[in-house]
């Protein structure tokens, strides 16, 4: 049999209506919350899980069973219109709640795995110095990390494959770094894709990653680079922000629009998987849709 489909953001709001969970002013900041944190990313417009958001779904299940059932949270949203009906006080309800909850939170501060503190040995060399590389977690999830630290401070992005393989993403450009002459490496921070030397620390150079499109505003003469909003959906600003405020959530493609003769074309996906191609003037109803 098939699996079944994973999440869209519209399905996961119809499974959250049908379970009692949230209320539909929720909705959004809950679709909001589990990407800004790593737990999904979207493919495609579906919701596929991260290692972290796997990680973290197990440790919560394990040391917080009752509070992670989903009937736990239905009970609690009826509990919570109860109170707004005035049919039940609202200390009752909180103290029946929170004295189950400090118990458990004595106990996993116990008992619960510490991700930061965890390292796994690898079987991947280190590019710069040979030696072994370690899995370890930070704020953006797992990454890989030397072992000779702090001799050696080189660190890369990895995946794992559909065999549970480590393998580790290494994204060169054809740049090289304007202070050393190294070549300059594709990295991932808090805000999201950047281009940094590849010898750092001793060089820090880094900067914005560019994705080798102008600025369509007239007069501006900047560079559109990749961004992260703080929810964690990567847009499109200029290199000129904040004097020019351009901005795009689907990439500009360096095509000039034939109907209006628009600079740009921006790029986006349908749910189907198809590639669209449309003109950056909202004004232009000029758009194609290529092949998968």
């Amino acid at each position: 049999t098939q699996p079944s489909p994973r999440f869209t953001e519209g399905s996961l709001v119809r499974e959250l209506e049908e379970k009692g969970i949230g209320r539909p002013s929720t909705y959004a900041p809950i679709i909001s919350t589990i990407q800004a944190r790593k737990y999904v990313l979207k493919n495609s417009g579906y919701f596929v899980p991260t290692e972290l958001g796997q990680v973290v779904t197990g440790l919560l299940e394990k040391s917080f069973p009752n509070i992670m059932d989903v009937g736990f949270t239905a009970e609690m949203e009826g509990q919570l219109d109860s109170i707004e009906e005035g049919k039940c006080d609202r200390i009752k309800v909180l103290e029946k709640f929170y004295n189950q909850l400090e118990k458990l939170l004595v106990t996993a501060e116990k008992e619960m795995r510490n991700l930061k503190t965890e390292e796994m040995v690898t079987d991947i060399d280190c590019p710069k110095c040979r030696k072994k590389m370690n899995s370890k977690w930070g704020r953006n999830g797992p990454y890989l990390a030397c072992s000779g630290y702090p001799d050696c401070r080189t660190t890369m992005e990895y995946y794992r494959n559909d065999q549970g393989d480590i393998v580790p993403v290494t994204e060169e450009v054809n740049e090289t770094c304007p202070r050393c002459g190294e070549n300059l490496l594709v990295k991932r921070g808090r805000f999201g894709r950047f281009l940094a030397c590849a010898n750092y620390p001793k060089c820090s150079f880094s900067k914005p990653m560019s994705i080798g499109v102008k600025c369509p505003q007239e007069n501006c003469g900047g560079t559109i680079f990749e961004r992260q909003s703080r929810a964690g959906k990567i847009f499109y600003g200029c290199s000129n922000f904040p004097k020019c405020n351009f901005a795009s959530w689907n990439k500009p493609i360096n095509k000039q629009c034939p109907t209006c003769q628009s600079p740009i074309l921006v790029e986006k996906s349908n749910r189907q998987g198809y590639k669209i191609w449309k003109c950056f003037n909202k004004k232009c109803n000029y758009q194609i849709i290529s092949e998968k």
